[in-house]
């Protein structure tokens, strides 16, 4: 089961990053440095008596790899229990003006293991896919959902979080 999602995602992502040669010859979207702060809304459960899921809040900055479509991003996702703190590299895609999609992947820490977070209680591998658009000067809006791969102890489930937030452009 765990390989047919694994596939399946990894179909998502090259039909993204495929389109999204084809749009940033039409457009300019952004690259754009932020730190920025939100919610976060953990939308699964681990099936075990103790791990709901959490609503939270999120901290998240971007780094724009200079010359590439490529970018370094910091993300905590944390409620009163625990943390989650994820590097990620994504992949940006141009969509429209000042507006990019990124899809990427990287590692959840979780501060406190066993405790939850908002993407589950344990360390795992994240997947992430998220729009960020430039809303005015030196403000950037963004949203995602991140994806902790087996992410539960105890349980094979995987934990899924949606996040909103916005960022100082600096």
């Amino acid at each position: 089961m765990k390989l047919t999602k694994l596939a399946a995602s990894a179909f998502v992502v090259a039909s993204i990053i495929l389109s999204g040669g084809i749009a940033s010859a039409q457009t300019a979207g952004t690259n754009s440095n932020y730190i920025g702060a939100g919610i976060a809304a953990g939308a699964t459960s681990g099936g075990q008596g103790n791990d709901e899921a959490q609503l939270g809040g999120n901290v998240q900055g971007r780094y724009a790899v200079p010359k590439t479509p490529f970018s370094v991003r910091g993300s905590v996702l944390y409620d009163g229990d625990s943390a989650a703190i994820m590097p990620i590299v994504t992949y940006d895609a141009p969509i429209a003006k000042d507006t990019n999609l990124y899809v990427g992947g990287g590692y959840s820490f979780v501060t406190d293991e066993g405790q939850n977070s908002p993407l589950g209680n344990r360390n795992a591998p994240v997947v992430t896919l998220g729009l960020e658009s430039e809303v005015s000067k030196n403000v950037i809006a963004y949203g995602d959902a991140k994806w902790g791969i087996d992410a539960y102890r105890n349980s094979d489930a995987d934990a899924v979080s949606f996040q909103a937030g916005l960022g100082y452009r600096f």
